[in-house]
C-alpha cells in the first residue's frame, strides 16, 4: 500500500524521471512512475553524460556500471573532398585529479543510460496520463486506463510536448525554427573502421557523420535533411560502406524552449518537460538528470518551503544552460571555424553553481574558491577514502575543517566527519584557511559555509532537519 501523504506519481520513465524514481526510492518514499511507451524508448539519442553528471551517477552507486558500459569520446576524422583526412579532437582528453575524478564526457546511448538506470525501478509501461486536477486533497492523475489514482505530488517528466505541463497550461518559452533540421538515425554498416567518428564535410556545412556507439557495432548517423534513403547518403560519401541494418530514426528540428514555471502547486516539471535544448554540446539530457536529482530529495522531505527551491535554483540553471546550447546550435547553423569545438570548461557542468540561492549560507568573512552554492569537489582522505565516499547515500553531511572541540548536537540524519589540518588534499581542494564548518546538500553541493555552530543548525532547519 502507498501512505497517500506521501506518495508520489512520475510521468515518463526517460532518464530524468528515472532520476527522480532513484531519489525517492532510496529514501524510502514511495512512487509510481508511467511510461506512455510500451516498452523501454530505443535510439541513441542524447549519448554523452557530462563530468558533474558522473558525479550523479557515483552518487547514486552507478557510476562503475556506466563507466563499463560507455567509453571515452573518440577522435573525429575529417574525410576531406581532395581524399586526404585529418584527425583531431572536438576537446582534447583531461586528466582526473584530485577534485575532479571524472574529467571527460562519457559516451553512452541514451536507452542504455536509461537501462541502467531503470534496473530495480518498478516502471509501469503502456501507461499513459490524460488529465491532472489539484484541490486540497492533492493531485488526480486520470491515467488512459481509465485508472484515477490521487498523488501528494506529481512530476512531469514527459518530454518536449509533455502532457502534463500542457495539462498546467504553463507557457513554454522560446522558438522553433522549422527550416533548421538535422537526420539522426542508428544503424550498422560495414567497411569502416571504429577508431574514429568519421564526418564528411560539405557546403554549407557537412554532409555526413557516422559515430561508433560503444557496447556494440550500431554507429549514430548525423545528417542534414536529404531525400536519398540512409543507404543512398552513406553510399554518396563512399561506396564501399555498406549500411546492414537500420534501428531508431529521427528528424529533428530547432525547438529551443523553457517552461515559464517548473512549479504549479504540487506538480513539478523536469527535463525536457521544462527545458528542449539544441543537442550541441551535450547539454539536454544531463541537465534532465541533475533536475530530476534536485529535485527528488526535496520531494522526499516533503517541506513546501523546500520544494519552492526546486523552481528557484533550476530555472536560472537551465536558462543559462539553454543559453549555451543554443550559442553552439548558433555556430553551426552559421558555420563557424569552430563550431565543433567542446573544449568550454562550463560544458561539463562543474562550474554552474546555486550562489546567491534561497538554499546557499555563505557566513564567511573571507570565503575561499569553493564557497556556498558550489559543487562539493572530491580529494583523498589519508585513511584511504575519498571526501566522496563521506558524502555517497543522499544524506547531508557536516565536514569540519580544523574543529578541535565538539560539534553541534545534529540530527540522526545528518552525518559529521572531521577533517584535521593534516588532511592537506581535502583542504586545498575546498580552499580552506582556518577551521570551518560546511553543510553538503544531500545533492552535494556546498549549502552553508560558516564557522559558527549555530549557523549550522539554522541552516538544516532549512534542509527540513
Amino acid at each position: 500500500m502507498f501512505t497517500e501523504s506521501r506518495f508520489t506519481v512520475i510521468v515518463g520513465a526517460g532518464p530524468t524521471g528515472l532520476t527522480v524514481a532513484r531519489q525517492l526510492q532510496r529514501h524510502g518514499v514511495p512512487f509510481r512512475i508511467f511510461e506512455r511507451s510500451p516498452q523501454p524508448v530505443d535510439g541513441s539519442r542524447g549519448k554523452g553524460l557530462q563530468p558533474r553528471t558522473l558525479e550523479v551517477l557515483d552518487d547514486l552507486g552507478l557510476i562503475d556500471r556506466f563507466r563499463a558500459a560507455g567509453d571515452d569520446y573518440p577522435e573525429m576524422l575529417v574525410h576531406r573532398p581532395d581524399g586526404l583526412t585529418a584527425a583531431w579532437r572536438m576537446d582534447e582528453l583531461h586528466e582526473p585529479t584530485p577534485e575532479v575524478p571524472y574529467p571527460n564526457m562519457l559516451m553512452l546511448p541514451q536507452w542504455q543510460t536509461s537501462e541502467l538506470l531503470a534496473e530495480g525501478v518498478p516502471v509501469e509501461f503502456g501507461v499513459g496520463v490524460t488529465a491532472l486536477e489539484q484541490d486540497a486533497d492533492g493531485v488526480r492523475v486520470t491515467l488512459d486506463s481509465g485508472e484515477v489514482v490521487t498523488a501528494r505530488f506529481v512530476v512531469g517528466a514527459d518530454g518536449g510536448r509533455s502532457t502534463v505541463r500542457r495539462a498546467l497550461a504553463v507557457d513554454f518559452l522560446g522558438s522553433t525554427h522549422e527550416e533548421e533540421q538535422m537526420l539522426i538515425a542508428d544503424v550498422r554498416l560495414s567497411g569502416l573502421d571504429r577508431s574514429h567518428w568519421h564526418v564528411w564535410p560539405g557546403e554549407p556545412a557537412f554532409r555526413l557523420g557516422l559515430c561508433p556507439l560503444p557496447g556494440g557495432d550500431w554507429w549514430q548517423l548525423t545528417a542534414p535533411p536529404t531525400e536519398a534513403s540512409v543507404e543512398e547518403l552513406v553510399a554518396s560519401v563512399d561506396p564501399s560502406i555498406t549500411v546492414t541494418d537500420i534501428g531508431w530514426t529521427s528528424q529533428w528540428r530547432a525547438n529551443i524552449r523553457m517552461a515559464a514555471h517548473f512549479r504549479v502547486g504540487d506538480v513539478f516539471l523536469a527535463g525536457d518537460a521544462a527545458h528542449v535544448h539544441s543537442p550541441a554540446g551535450g547539454q539536454g539530457l544531463n541537465t534532465g538528470i541533475q533536475d530530476g536529482y534536485n529535485l527528488g530529495w526535496k520531494l522526499a522531505v516533503g517541506d513546501d518551503a523546500l520544494l519552492d527551491t526546486y523552481e528557484a535554483e533550476r530555472l536560472p540553471f537551465a536558462a543559462d544552460v539553454l543559453g549555451i546550447s543554443t550559442d553552439l546550435h548558433r555556430r553551426h547553423v552559421d558555420n563557424d571555424a569552430d563550431a565543433m569545438r567542446r573544449d568550454d570548461p562550463v560544458l561539463r557542468q562543474l562550474t554552474l553553481n546555486y550562489r546567491g540561492g534561497p538554499l546557499t549560507a555563505e557566513r564567511r568573512a573571507a570565503p575561499g574558491l569553493v564557497q556556498a552554492g558550489d559543487r562539493a569537489p572530491d580529494s583523498p582522505l589519508s585513511d584511504g577514502r575519498r571526501v566522496f565516499d563521506l558524502l555517497r547515500g543522499g544524506h547531508t553531511t557536516l565536514l569540519a575543517f580544523g574543529f578541535g572541540g565538539a560539534l553541534p548536537t545534529l540530527p540522526a540524519s545528518v552525518r559529521a566527519h572531521r577533517l584535521a589540518a593534516d588532511e592537506v588534499s581535502a583542504w586545498q581542494a575546498y580552499d580552506i584557511h582556518e577551521p570551518s564548518l560546511l553543510v553538503i546538500r544531500p545533492d552535494n553541493y556546498v549549502g552553508c559555509a560558516t564557522g559558527s555552530a549555530q549557523d549550522v543548525l539554522d541552516y538544516l532547519k532549512l534542509l527540513g532537519h
